[in-house]
């Protein structure tokens, strides 16, 4: 079993990226900065691709919405995966707009039957216009989604079941949600189809003090340094994917020494060492019992 560790593209971090190349099994590069990229840049994307196997990641498409998916941003990912060719493309379960208005950020839907039907059917469109079907990632949120009937995990679920979609889990918007509204990630890990499991995020966030409502909210801003807890999640899940994994750290800004970003790398490593190890020892005890 071969699990691989990774990072997201970013043009402050790509010297270093390239230079380290040797402890960096994959790089993720967020696809909708090439939509309309020039044939150099793509050229480029594709070179880089030739070196390190590469994720595509989605930020626009809004498919987790009874609206119809949108089909002109689905062909500009079409024809990036078709260009690139990558190891494997990802969207968020979220929407990004409605009634023709973008409200520029990724926003979680309402988690009830229509929103889980919507989404199934953006997802059939999404595969049948790319070719291939996406990952699809569970997202952080300061605010329970009005209208919700289920909790994340029982969504998560229905989505799946509903799709032939594997799922992106992000540790850190899962472990976010628990803090800010009281649940344990561990058993929203247990309630998931683990061998559905294709890839996992890393990554920090920091508290912020809530305006409309009492309290805190943990706020998952990818400029900070992936915390203790998150990396016993990876380990939780090292423990129970009987598939090999793909885990993916994602910094967006206060970008710290590079050797700070590697030293993530090995941590995650380390994690999943330790799961595969406790997979290893319950897997020997079931067959000796």
């Amino acid at each position: 079993m071969t699990d691989r560790v990774g990072l997201g593209w970013r043009a402050p971090l790509a010297a270093d990226i390239l230079a380290n190349l040797d402890r960096i099994d994959v790089v993720e590069v967020i696809a909708d900065d090439y939509f309309d990229a020039t044939v150099r840049d793509r050229r480029g994307l594709c070179l880089l691709g030739r070196q390190v196997s590469l994720v595509l990641h989605g930020v626009s498409l809004g498919l987790a919405s009874t609206a119809p998916a949108d089909v002109i941003r689905l062909d500009h990912m079409a024809r990036l995966v078709g260009d690139v060719e990558p190891w494997l493309w990802s969207e968020h379960l979220a929407f990004v707009r409605g009634g023709g208005v973008e409200i520029g950020h990724l926003a979680a839907p309402p988690r009830t039957e229509a929103t889980i039907e919507g989404t199934a059917r953006n997802l059939a469109t999404a595969r049948a216009i790319v070719g291939s079907a996406p990952l699809v990632e569970n997202i952080a949120t300061i605010i329970e989604p009005p209208g919700s009937r289920m909790d994340e995990a029982a969504w998560l679920h229905g989505v799946l079941a509903a799709t032939e979609n594997n799922l992106l889990l992000d540790l850190h918007n899962l472990y976010a949600n628990g803090c800010n509204f009281d649940f344990d990630p561990r058993e929203a890990i247990a309630a998931l189809p683990m061998e559905r499991v294709g890839c996992l995020h890393l990554a920090g966030g920091t508290w912020v003090q809530a305006t409309r409502f009492p309290g805190r909210r943990l706020l998952d801003d990818h400029r900070h340094a992936t915390p203790p807890p998150v990396f016993d999640l990876l380990e939780e899940v090292a423990r129970r994917a009987p598939q090999p994994l793909v885990v993916l750290l994602e910094r967006d800004g206060d970008y710290p020494p590079f050797d700070e970003l590697l030293a993530e790398l090995d941590a995650a490593r380390a994690a999943l060492a330790r799961g595969r190890a406790a997979r290893l020892v319950e897997t020997d005890v079931v067959a000796s019992a």
